[in-house]
């Protein structure tokens, strides 16, 4: 789970091409808001607790491309425009459905990627 958070938060941070499996986001978005409320209640320490609402909001900042990256290509994952991800209830539905089988315009399966290799020369 830490892997696959730190896999998006750095070698995807602000990458909005390609698809993202469902585990990949489900695992990304629920952990960081987690992690802010978690400095949230923290920041409600006597003394040290603006320390930790700082911290929120900057972590929250720094948070907020890669969860829209990872929301636009969960939306590729599905065959749709990233732009979906902005319709609350169909974004969730659409966040829950299984991924497009195979390629599709948005890039290579990420469930398969050895599936593109075996379709060479196939025609």
């Amino acid at each position: 789970m830490l892997e696959m958070y730190k896999n998006t938060l750095l070698n995807n941070y602000a990458n909005f091409k390609g698809r993202a499996r469902r585990k990949e986001y489900w695992m990304f978005g629920p952990l960081s808001i987690l992690i802010y409320f978690g400095l949230i209640v923290l920041g409600f320490i006597p003394i040290i607790g603006t320390v930790f609402l700082i911290l929120a909001g900057i972590f929250i900042l720094g948070i907020m491309v890669p969860l829209f990256a990872v929301a636009v290509r969960r939306m590729h994952d599905v065959g749709k425009s990233g732009w979906y991800m902005f319709i609350p209830l169909y974004s969730l539905i659409l966040a829950c459905t299984e991924g497009e089988k195979g390629p599709n315009q948005y890039g290579g399966d990420p469930k398969n990627p050895t599936e593109e290799l075996e379709e060479i020369g196939k025609e």
